[in-house]
């Protein structure tokens, strides 16, 4: 059997895998990905992530690189404002309300709100107008043979592959990553969320919001309006059995039940979407590299959905490969590139998974003294102005 030839194979087609496509694309290397799922493109379709993503603005540049920005624009909505409120109470109202305005730090929003299912479609579309780009929908990772000279992959539709350097992009449980026998150490909160969208009568005036009661957050992120209402997603976030019984509760109930938990900050909310359920984790492979092989995405750290962070993350193991890339060609793929990639992602990531560890586990509490220093902290950060600018930056991923 013949086996064909690729700069860099792509194992998974979600929006990491994507994105890096394009962005490796763009920058002139020839790219084969592939993922057994073929992406759903509509947001009423069966399968659609009803998921959004907040792009930070670091992760705008690696889009522009990409010639992914300016597609994505004209659907995205800025965010202007993340407001936390504290709702730990012995009534579910706001208590405590603190907000971080970008133009202390910055002329730009914090960052930009889509969509992940009209994510797929337009990075689809925007792999298609790229010569050196394949993109295999419906066919998968069967087996690896990592060496130092290539990545030799077979895919499920019997294709060998040999890759100067091959990118597992494909999820918290990735069969590359597993074929490499890199293990993982995952936390188990005992939580899922629940993400859907809503029209509300109140402007959200472009500020995300989280609010924290128990069980974890419930988050406000603003989208464009529908049909002239103003729209929000939102990612609630519960212990699994409280989960479960909001997701398959009526619709009025449930509107009645997620008014109460936003604190009636925008008005009754109306549902407007499907409900789809995740489980919430923390992960971390034990490296990030194998021969010939780099993991990306949530094949190398997953984390609760806190402070925009899982795939601002993910875009920035996609710049630093690049930025590696780029500066030495020849040496994609080699032992050196590889470690340095390694060098210079695991310590963010160990950081970024340690806080948003110790953030869920404050957002989950439930006893009432332990509300009420949660309540206590934030207060204390807020009013402290070097240590908020600080954290903002420190969220964006300026250093």
């Amino acid at each position: 059997m013949q086996t064909e030839q690729t700069d860099i194979l792509i194992s998974g087609g979600g929006v990491a895998g994507l994105s890096a496509a394009a962005a490796f694309g763009s920058a002139g290397f020839q790219v084969i990905v592939v993922d057994p799922a073929p992406p759903v493109t509509e947001g009423a379709a069966d399968g659609a992530d009803m998921r959004t993503t907040a792009f930070l603005q670091p992760s705008r540049e690696v889009l522009e690189k990409a010639g992914l920005w300016a597609r994505l624009a004209p659907f995205a909505a800025p965010l202007q404002v993340m407001q936390i409120i504290d709702a730990g109470g012995t009534e579910p109202v706001a208590r405590v309300q603190k907000a971080f305005n970008a133009r202390d730090i910055s002329d730009d929003p914090f960052g930009w709100n889509l969509q992940n299912w009209l994510l797929r479609r337009e990075m689809v579309a925007r792999l298609e107008e790229l010569p050196n780009v394949t993109f295999r929908p419906g066919v998968g990772t069967a087996d690896v043979l990592a060496r130092e000279r290539e990545a030799r992959v077979r895919l499920t539709d019997g294709t060998m592959v040999s890759a100067r350097l091959l990118i597992a992009a494909d999820g918290r449980n990735s069969p590359v990553r597993n074929a490499l026998g890199i293990g993982v150490r995952t936390t188990r909160y005992g939580q899922k969320a629940l993400a859907f969208a809503v029209t509300h009568p109140i402007p959200h005036d472009n500020v995300s919001t989280e609010i924290h009661r128990s069980g974890g957050p419930f988050t406000l992120v603003p989208l464009p309006d529908l049909e002239g209402q103003p729209r929000s997603a939102i990612v609630w976030m519960e212990r699994g059995p409280e989960a479960l019984r909001l997701a398959s509760c009526d619709v009025a109930e449930f509107e009645a039940e997620m008014t109460a938990r936003s604190t009636g900050l925008l008005g009754p909310l109306k549902l407007v979407s499907r409900r789809s359920v995740w489980p919430i984790i923390s992960q971390m492979a034990e490296r990030l590299t194998g021969p010939r092989t780099s993991l990306i995405a949530e094949a190398a750290h997953v984390v609760p959905p806190i402070g925009a962070q899982g795939l601002n993350m993910s875009l920035a193991d996609v710049r630093v490969l690049l930025e590696l890339a780029e500066a030495a060609p020849d040496t994609l793929g080699s032992p050196e590139m590889l470690q340095a990639y390694a060098r210079k992602r695991a310590p963010d990531v160990r950081t970024r998974i340690t806080g948003i560890d110790l953030l869920n586990r404050a957002s989950m509490a439930g006893a009432q003294p332990l509300r009420d220093a949660r309540a206590q902290g934030l207060k204390a950060l807020y009013g402290l102005a070097p240590v908020r600018k600080s954290l903002m930056q420190l969220g964006l991923g300026v250093r």
